[in-house]
């Protein structure tokens, strides 16, 4: 993508030149004060994108019941996010290129605030599978839109952001799951809940996505593969990813679940589970830059793989409903900054980082959305207990397998950090 089509109509105030007239390529040159701009607009998006979930996730149990499903009937409807997903997310890139990032994202971001409503319409099993595709399909398309737009104002700034902007993503999510605690805890109907939830935030979903690069594809530009294979190294890194993001989506979607139905414990309380481990995700996400500059992605991820064991184990073995929360709490902790430093690791894993970096994206957006499904198959066949006994497992996998992302450590610059390759026209004056 080459141009913007911003009509500022005053120049830039740091590189003296019309917004509108700047190319948005990878060498354009951009005023700080633009690029920082967009990076607001970004981590706001983010923050949107985790609201949805966090909505969602709180009132799984009052779905659950609306629509009169089992665990595993439940599982299963919860796989269809992931079906939707994969789907639609190589659409995402097919069309921004069509309309713009700044126009796709919008929309795309517009669609997966509205998809919010569906699953507590649904009267029964085939119509909850349908919404669900529906969500999921959404939610990976802005998923992938607003990512690409996170990377490549990191790429213009020239110093690493991404851990804060899924912290951005996890605090969102927290706030959703405030919310909807509150709403468990008032025994509001979900649906009156997330029809009001989703107008909110698609309103300011649409605001924030206003300041967000707006780049655009030249005209004899071929549009992006819908489908490529992701190279061996994506592949290794990759797996790494999918043991924090399945922990991350079971611990989502059936936290509220476990302490209901393991620890016998009130609606409210039951939410709060997810309260605790979207808490946990944000604060961890939001330091990790600073964290991960100083101990190195190796350590931080080898540290974080021992917490989240420690959690799981608490869960696993809970006598109570406070031990679980705090085991769901350590679970958030530990597995928060493995998938930035995943893609980190893929961008610099070979000759071509793009590719890799998709590969990735791929795998770690997939484990967290059969995450759930599979958590409640084995639920069914076993308990819940059992199934997060699997989730404890793979939350060891991150101290076994944190070196394989070495090649994302950020060694530290002077005064501010490293830039990353082909940014510093970014940052030049004229």
């Amino acid at each position: 993508m080459t141009t913007d089509s911003t009509a500022d109509s005053t120049a830039d105030p740091a590189t003296g030149s019309r917004a509108g007239a700047t190319a948005d390529g990878p060498g354009a040159d951009f005023g700080a004060a633009r690029v920082k701009r967009a990076r607001v607009a970004v981590a706001a998006v983010f923050a949107v994108h985790g609201a949805v979930t966090g909505s969602f996730a709180t009132r799984v149990p009052w779905i659950q019941e609306h629509a009169g499903v089992s665990a595993g009937q439940l599982g299963l409807a919860l796989a269809f996010p992931a079906i939707g997903a994969s789907l639609a997310m190589p659409l995402s890139g097919a069309i921004s290129h069509r309309f713009g990032a700044r126009t796709a994202l919008r929309g795309l971001l517009a669609l997966w605030t509205l998809a919010l409503v569906l699953p507590s319409l649904a009267p029964g099993l085939p119509a909850l599978c349908a919404a669900l595709l529906v969500y999921g399909a959404t939610a990976g398309m802005s998923d992938v839109a607003m990512n690409a737009l996170g990377v490549e104002v990191e790429n213009r700034l020239g110093k690493s952001i991404m851990s804060g902007l899924h912290g951005l993503w996890s605090a969102g999510a927290l706030a959703g799951s405030a919310a909807g605690t509150v709403a468990a805890h008032l025994g509001a109907d979900a649906r009156l809940h997330h029809a009001v939830a989703a107008l909110v935030l698609t309103a300011l979903g649409t605001l924030a996505c206003q300041g967000v690069l707006d780049l655009r594809s030249e005209p004899d530009e071929e549009p992006p593969p819908r489908f490529t294979l992701p190279p061996r190294s994506a592949l290794i890194i990759g797996a790494v990813g999918f043991c924090a993001v399945f922990a991350e989506g079971a611990s989502l979607d059936w936290s509220a679940v476990y302490l209901r139905d393991v620890m016998d414990t009130s609606a409210g309380l039951a939410a709060a589970s997810t309260t605790a481990f979207a808490l946990t995700m944000a604060v961890a996400r939001i330091a990790g830059d600073r964290v991960v500059d100083r101990f190195g992605a190796v350590r931080t991820v080898r540290a974080g793989g021992v917490l989240a064991t420690a959690g799981g184990l608490l869960v696993v073995a809970a006598p109570n409903a406070p031990t679980a929360l705090c085991g769901f709490g350590l679970l958030g902790l530990g597995v928060a900054v493995v998938v930035p430093l995943a893609f980190a690791a893929a961008g610099r894993s070979g000759p071509n980082p793009s590719q890799a970096i998709a590969g990735v994206a791929t795998i770690t957006y997939t484990s967290g959305l059969i995450a759930p499904s599979a958590i409640g198959s084995l639920a069914q066949a076993t308990s819940l207990v059992v199934s997060f006994g699997l989730v404890t497992v793979l939350a060891f996998g991150l101290v076994a397998g944190a070196g394989v992302l070495r090649a994302g450590d950020r060694r530290a610059g002077p005064a501010g950090g490293t830039k990353a390759p082909g940014t510093a026209a970014a940052e030049r004056r004229p």
